[in-house]
């Protein structure tokens, strides 16, 4: 079958988390993190699930695509390290890497933003493959922001070669402005401060960022912003305490960078003492100076009063709240998967409007594009283990009792969420009144640290009635503080230094999650449920009826709302 519409294919296949994105005239109609489809976190296998789901959704063949476009493009590799990986074929498919890279070499020019590869099908058909900058596919996120005219800003630990990018948007065109290269990022930056307290590096940030509220900054921020040097445009960092860009490291620092903080690495970040906390704190100091810095700047060159954010770096939500605060900047988009997997949606936008030429008609509201079951789907396949449901007249209001009951529930609705938050459709909810349920949701379900936060989701229409400075934050992306009246009624979803991961959900956004928080208004008088994502440590979010049945039998949730079905123990 052939689409009457111009199909766009995404991928983000380079590295971890890889991804795809289906878009239709520009609009996605499909995006997924591979992770959830095959059960394997953070999963580096080529997106092949979520491609066979995306075409079977649209009812097309691979060969129908108008064009791919994948968010890294190898000829900049190929152009810098050729000598070293393209001499000849170690076996006969690698010929389709070692010829373009052999021709560059005889070409020597720069590689430019993106290279294209023509694939001829049997039937007269062609896969147009387009490798997209790794930047620019980040920055391709301007094309699903509200904005007709941005700065943007997109920072992580590396691309090809750089690690930040300055960029103008305006209209259906991307105007590239300034890059800086690694090994001066601010990605590794924070991910060596995440292994020096003892956690994963480039998996673990989430947690420098929930101990930093336990500490005392101004104990190590000297020290810590000592190793960073302040430039024009950006930053350098003092290489002589970072390690992240030598080939064969023992580690992410140096003895040096412990000399300089004067305090060794933590060996156990699950049993911070106070001085790392002080030493997260300062880490996190720094970050925001950098990317307040880096934000003036880009101000400075463009004069927008919108910004849009990407890369890994913007997953970064305490900083993120603070930016109209900070810079002269009015208004922030940060798309739900500004990470690696976002690339699949960014350079798949940055083809279907920059390269094509097509106009912009899409603006991203909601991210609910992965798989959706139909409620008959989920009832035979409950039937088919055996498994007691009963059909609830009311799913939202059940869900709404049992949590201001003091329940625990697992709730599973529509489509999957796109990006790391559950927004409301892959879901464990708590009750935020109750200063207990953070622990018990940690020891019965998530298994996690105890200074990580969990979220606050409130009704869009109340956020100014809970919370100080807060914008619309539908994808959970910025840290706002919690009032200090409302604190004491909202105990667990208030972090340590007063504030909360917000969401804010609209009724156009999500109408059923809306109406279960608007329930437990009703119940409760406190128009805010605690929101984590269905899914225990080590495993992704849950993706199916499937998932959710085996995660709720192997976890201390109380109750399982699927569809219209309650399940309970």
């Amino acid at each position: 079958m052939t689409s009457k519409k111009t199909a766009i294919l995404g991928l983000n296949s380079a590295g971890f988390n890889t991804s795809s994105a289906l878009l239709l005239d520009g609009t996605p109609i499909f995006a997924v993190e591979e992770e959830r489809m095959v059960r394997e976190k953070r999963t580096r296998r080529f997106p092949n699930a979520g491609i066979r789901h995306g075409l079977k959704l649209a009812g097309l063949d691979i060969g129908d695509l108008d064009g791919i476009a994948i968010g890294w493009n190898p000829a900049i590799n190929l152009e810098a390290f050729g000598a070293a990986y393209s001499g000849r074929a170690r076996f006969l498919g690698e010929i389709f890497y070692n010829v373009p890279g052999g021709l560059m070499q005889l070409a020597k020019r720069p590689a430019g933003d993106r290279a294209e590869q023509i694939i001829h099908l049997d039937g007269g058909k062609k896969l147009h493959i387009h490798y997209i900058r790794h930047h620019i596919a980040h920055a391709g996120s301007y094309f699903i922001s509200p904005f007709d005219e941005a700065a943007v800003l997109t920072l992580d630990a590396f691309g090809e070669k750089e690690c930040v990018h300055f960029a103008h948007g305006k209209g259906n065109k991307l105007e590239s402005l300034w890059t800086q290269e690694f090994p001066h990022s601010l990605g590794s930056f924070y991910s060596t401060f995440t292994a020096y307290l003892g956690f994963a590096a480039q998996s673990d940030e989430w947690k420098l960022m929930g101990a930093s509220a336990f500490g005392n900054a101004a104990r190590y921020v000297d020290r810590v912003r000592s190793l960073v040097s302040f430039k024009d445009d950006g930053f350098e960092l003092d290489l002589s305490c970072f390690n992240h860009y030598q080939f064969h490291r023992p580690g992410l620092y140096t003895a040096k960078m412990e000399q300089v903080l004067g305090i060794a690495p933590a060996t156990d970040g699950d049993n911070l003492g106070q001085d790392h906390y002080d030493l997260a704190a300062a880490a996190q100091a720094v970050f925001e100076e950098i990317y307040v810095h880096l934000l003036t700047r880009l101000h400075a060159r463009t004069g927008c009063r919108n910004v849009v954010l990407s890369g890994g770096s913007t997953l970064n939500s305490l900083a993120n709240g603070k930016v109209v605060a900070n810079t002269p900047f009015a208004d922030v988009f940060i798309p739900p998967a500004p990470d690696d997997a976002g690339c699949a949606m960014g350079a798949a936008s940055y083809l279907y409007h920059h390269i094509m030429d097509r106009p912009r008609t899409y603006v991203m509201r909601s991210n609910y594009l992965g798989p959706s079951y139909s409620d008959t789907e989920i009832s035979e396949l409950l039937t088919s283990l055996g498994i007691r449901h009963a059909e609830q007249a009311d799913p939202c209001r059940t869900a709404a009792e049992m949590v201001a009951a003091g329940k625990v529930i697992g709730w599973f609705q529509g489509g999957l969420e796109f990006g790391d938050r559950a927004l409301g459709n892959r879901s464990i909810l708590a009750d935020p009144r109750d200063a207990a349920m953070k622990d018990r949701v940690n020891a019965l379900v998530k298994y996690r640290e105890g200074f990580r936060p969990f979220a606050p989701a409130i009704l869009a229409e109340k956020v100014d009635e809970y919370f100080v400075g807060a914008a619309p934050t539908p994808f959970m992306e910025k840290v706002f503080p919690i009032r200090e009246d409302k604190r004491a009624i909202l105990p667990a979803v208030t972090h340590a230094d007063g504030t909360g991961r917000l969401q804010t959900v609209g009724a156009q956004q999500n109408p059923l999650f809306h109406r279960l928080i608007s329930a437990f208004g009703e119940i409760t008088g406190v128009p805010v449920v605690m929101n984590t994502s269905f899914n225990v440590k080590g495993e992704p979010m849950v993706c199916s009826p499937q998932d959710a049945v085996r995660t709720f039998f192997s976890s201390g949730l109380d109750a399982l709302v699927i569809g219209r079905y309650l399940i309970t123990k």
